[in-house]
């Protein structure tokens, strides 16, 4: 036979498995939330200005002349990705004029 102290806890572990069946059991039985729909996102035009200007310049080529200016939008996206304050996004040069060439100090001409 089991003397007091055995019976108390054997008991005690009764009820603690009985509380935890019955908590599981109420948590199951309860109502799930209503799933609320995703509402579309509303992006700010800043941020759609700059994916379009991302998308036009992952297109063009490297060498095009519009260069200079894919390369601000690039800096653009890695200060907002960083969490700095965005600024607005420099114009894009037109089609017919050239960008202002950036050199690197070790170009040799």
């Amino acid at each position: 036979m089991l003397d007091r102290l055995g019976t108390f806890r054997t008991a005690a572990i009764i009820v603690l498995i009985t509380v935890l069946v019955t908590a599981l059991i109420a948590i199951n039985r309860r109502p799930s939330a209503p799933v609320a729909q995703d509402a579309p996102a509303i992006a700010s035009p800043a941020s759609d200005e700059l994916s379009v200007e991302l998308r036009r310049c992952d297109a063009v080529s490297p060498t095009s002349a519009e260069e200079a200016h894919c390369e601000a939008v690039w800096e653009e996206n890695r200060r907002r990705f960083f969490g700095t304050p965005a600024r607005p996004l420099p114009p894009p040069s037109l089609p017919g004029t050239a960008a202002p060439a950036i050199h690197s100090p070790g170009d040799a001409r």
